[in-house]
């Protein structure tokens, strides 16, 4: 019948190519046929060149020639992942970056009064105690037990100790009696400030609220540093405990901040601005923050274009224990960024005009395998706890506040609450400030994973800021400013303002010159494979071909030929092992019809031909006989026709 079409094609392509496995039996038959037959030069003259020493030489220069390939073929393959910095500048319209602002102070002292009475009368207590200071000579000192019933557990728990010349030996607020502090010792402060002349040194002691005897001792070289963050530390506590909306009436509101507002040369107000709280600073606002959508823009650059406000301080309602400095914190920031103001805030001066100046950067880094970065930060296995987009600062803040959560129980109170958390407070969590000090020692020994786990971001947005102060407002022009600054504030034009009560902040483009730092790859893969080419043919004259070439011979031919010999070992020593296997075992009657293995043969060498006769027949077997011999192939049969004359000679004879 006629051949199918598919067995005609296998057909004709076995004939096409008939050649089956390598291209000879063995190895050093295959490099001498490939030395030959290749493109390369250098091999061939290995095999046909004449004399040792030439041989030689050119071993050397092929050798020496496929060495340089490998080197430049290895610095081509790590200069692929690397990258190169363009820097491009254009002139253009921009968009006004959201601005936040915020007071030092938090929230009005004479409305947290209330809240703080208790840690006040501490603080004023350790300020009396350690240092002599009173607020008047009207002040009648209190006794121990009277300072004792007002105070509450949580002082008592934690209060403040003054350490003699750096030794255990304290004496406490409360009893002001000396006693032994155990535990391990964090000195908090690296000034060598001390208070008075002495070298007396202030601290508190923090202990494990599930073991007493597991302590943690926090000294300071000034007093300043030592009461203030003892103060934040019960300040913290107690406004952990505060709903967020009592919080929000109790700071500061947009018309008590916000005095007069301009912006790109036009009049604006309160409605411009979003409020933002934040737990430490308070009630915080942002301008140009995008959340109705809309984004301003400048196209001209200068101070008139820019933000103009004049902000109100109050320093007479400032926290005297919680902030020692007046003024606002101002931080630059794109629209869809976390303000973080307490890391990266820049403080604005009272009676002063401070002028920002901007300059605008896009920068965009390559990811993997370039830069270990992220896009989004969807890679990272931390929460994004600030719903904005991904930083390295929100991850480190996210890591450490969940890390809180799992080691202490509650939040710490500086950070968003994660889900189905609580923030920390000592009638809940007894045990948290313990913890979060030590968790925080950790962190900043990077010894939480916080800082392996997140990464930079890749692309980020950057304006530069540049400021400059100028004493605000003149002297001639004081009085008046400040006269009708009070009537817009709706005080009595009797009662004017203080000059310290107030700052002027401008923040403008210097300039309208975007930068847009990017990286590239400083190789494409046309360009490695065209690099290649050229290390390949300047040094072997080889080509694609050639090492498509070398990779058959090399590659599949070699390995055809070892795989081959081992498989014809492995054969081998099958067939020999079942060949063994399937031999029949001796019978017993043949063990005495063999003559070398019979007992009556006591000679140790195999039997001969007389020995062997003397051998005793076995039973029921016949005797064995000797068959006459042929005689008819004794004769003589010659292929010659002619007889010699001397054998005829000796046949007649």
């Amino acid at each position: 019948g006629a051949m199918a079409p598919a067995r005609k094609i296998r057909a004709r392509i076995k004939r096409t190519l008939p050649v089956k496995g390598p291209q000879a039996p063995t190895l050093s038959e295959l490099m001498r046929w490939y030395c030959l037959n290749t493109n390369t030069h250098g091999c061939r003259r290995i095999v046909v060149s004449r004399g040792r020493l030439r041989r030689f030489l050119w071993i050397l220069l092929t050798l020496g020639a496929v060495g340089l390939i490998l080197w430049q073929c290895a610095e081509l393959l790590r200069n692929y992942y690397s990258a190169s910095v363009s820097v491009t500048v254009q002139f253009q319209k921009l968009p006004f970056p959201a601005v936040t602002i915020c007071n030092i102070n938090p929230y009005k002292y004479s409305s947290m009064k209330d809240y703080l009475s208790e840690l006040d009368k501490e603080t004023k207590k350790a300020l009396e105690t350690f240092y002599g200071f009173s607020e008047g000579k009207s002040k009648v000192r209190r006794s121990v037990d009277e300072w004792n019933s007002t105070g509450s557990d949580f002082f008592k728990q934690i209060p403040l100790v003054k350490f003699e010349d750096f030794s255990r030996t304290a004496t406490d607020l409360r009893s002001g009696q000396k006693r032994k502090i155990e535990g391990s010792v964090f000195h908090k402060d690296s000034s060598i400030v001390n208070s008075g002349d002495s070298n007396d040194i202030i601290g508190f002691q923090l202990c494990d609220a599930n073991n007493s005897s597991e302590c943690a001792l926090y000294t300071f070289s000034s007093g300043v540093n030592a009461i203030q963050e003892w103060y934040k530390l019960h300040y913290m506590n107690i406004m952990a405990q505060i709903p967020l909306e009592t919080k929000e009436k109790l700071s500061y509101s947009a018309d008590d901040l916000l005095l007069t507002c301009f912006f790109d040369g036009l009049s604006c107000d309160k409605r411009h601005f979003t409020r933002f709280h934040h737990p430490l600073h308070g009630n915080c606002y942002t301008f140009n923050s995008g959340e109705n959508g809309t984004i301003l823009s400048t196209s001209t650059g200068g101070s008139e274009y820019g933000l103009q406000v004049v902000l109100y301080i109050g320093e007479a309602d400032y926290n005297p224990f919680l902030v020692t400095s007046t003024g606002a914190k101002i931080i630059v920031h794109d629209q869809n960024e976390y303000p973080f103001i307490e890391d990266i805030g820049t403080e604005i001066e009272t009676a002063a005009a401070t002028s920002i100046g901007m300059h605008f950067t896009r920068s965009r880094k390559l990811s993997k395998p370039y830069s270990d970065c992220t896009e989004t930060g969807a890679d990272i296995p931390v929460e994004n706890l600030y719903n904005k987009s991904y930083s390295l600062q929100i991850c480190l803040h996210s890591c450490f506040q969940k890390a809180m959560v799992d080691s202490c129980g509650c939040a710490q109170y500086a950070q968003p609450l994660p889900a189905g958390a609580e923030y920390c407070n000592y009638k809940k969590n007894p045990n948290w400030m313990y913890c979060y000090y030590k968790l925080h020692e950790k962190f900043v020994k990077e010894q939480l994973g916080c800082q392996q786990i997140c990464k930079d971001a890749c692309s980020f947005k950057e304006w530069a800021l540049t400021t400059s102060i100028a004493q605000w407002p003149s002297t001639v022009s004081e009085d008046w400013m400040l006269r009708v600054l009070s009537w817009d504030k709706g005080q009595k034009i009797n009662k004017k303002l203080n000059k310290t009560d107030l700052a002027n902040l401008m923040v403008f483009y210097k300039d309208l010159n975007e930068r847009f730092i990017s990286e590239n790859p400083a190789n494409t893969l046309v360009i490695l494979l065209s690099n290649f080419g050229g290390q390949l043919g300047l040094w072997m004259s080889c080509s694609v071909v050639c090492v498509i070439e070398i990779v058959e011979v090399f590659f599949i031919d070699s390995l055809s030929i070892v795989m081959r010999r081992q498989w014809q070992k492995a054969k081998k020593w099958w067939n020999d092992r079942k060949r063994d296997r399937s031999a029949k075992p001796p019978q017993a009657g043949d063990l005495e019809r063999q003559g070398h293995d019979n007992p009556v043969c006591i000679d140790e060498d195999l039997p001969t031909f007389n020995t062997a006769l003397r051998l005793p027949l076995p039973q029921d077997s016949p005797l064995p006989r000797t068959p006459p011999p042929n005689y008819s192939t004794l004769r003589l049969e010659t292929a010659f026709t002619e007889q010699l004359p001397d054998t005829l000679e000796v046949g007649q004879r």
